[in-house]
């Protein structure tokens, strides 16, 4: 498996951008590890729940129940972030999803994270439907990408 901070931008097929805020600076002046967080929920959001693509199914949502993150370099604000998230697995009820968070070129975090379709009535996962399955599968990465 190559390792995601290896990759450039154009490997993933899903591309959000996001500004930093001023709020988003911690003591030190860098972006604060917290924020990282909130930069891949804003880049798996679009992935995830895009009512044009009947997703989340009706009936569901998307549960996070694993997110590993790995700082690679100091990010300051001002400017933009872009956040590379594509599709490394695709299972029976979840899906694994691996981002890149890139300023002015340079990629600053990865992520890895792992999303379980969530019945909202029983709180219990709930099996990927067809369209679901076909939606992931147009946003794979390859492992040797």
């Amino acid at each position: 498996m190559t390792d995601p901070a290896n990759l450039p931008l154009e490997a993933f097929p899903s591309q959000t951008v996001q500004t930093l805020r001023y709020a988003d600076m911690d003591s030190a002046g860098h972006v604060n590890n917290a924020v990282y967080a909130t930069l891949s929920e804003a880049g798996r959001t679009p992935v995830l729940y895009d009512p044009a693509r009947g997703m989340p199914p009706e009936g569901c949502h998307f549960s996070i129940v694993k997110l590993t993150i790995n700082y690679m370099a100091e990010m300051t604000w001002p400017g933009d972030v872009t956040i590379g998230t594509g599709i490394t697995r695709i299972g029976g009820s979840s899906v694994s999803i691996r981002q890149a968070i890139f300023k002015d070129g340079r990629c600053c975090a990865t992520a890895e994270n792992v999303v379980v379709l969530t019945d909202s009535t029983a709180r219990k996962s709930s099996p990927l439907p067809k369209h679901a399955r076909e939606w992931f599968e147009t946003l794979l990465i390859s492992e040797q990408a």
